[in-house]
């Protein structure tokens, strides 16, 4: 994995924690960083986001943002892991 990718996911988690996420850079096994984000009022919620050729992807492989602008990124995860009450 790319260094850029990684201080790219730390920029995001950065954003994430200013919108009062639990986020955390995580290396799987085989090398690969992913960012592992929880909503802290809603345990359940949770989302991994991944960062590769310069662009923030979700778990399931869609596209979520580009990569240069992680506040953006951080308000799209921030909305889908909203609780309703929130």
């Amino acid at each position: 994995m790319a260094e850029d990718d990684v201080r790219r996911l730390e920029r995001l988690v950065s954003e994430l924690g200013a919108r009062g996420l639990s986020a955390r850079v995580v290396r799987a096994p085989s090398g690969r960083a992913y960012v592992r984000v929880i909503n802290p009022n809603a345990t359940s919620l949770t989302e991994n986001v991944v960062c590769q050729a310069a662009d923030y992807w979700w778990s399931w492989g869609e596209r979520m943002h580009q990569a240069d602008d992680p506040a953006g990124a951080a308000t799209k995860v921030a909305r889908v892991l909203a609780a309703v009450s929130e």
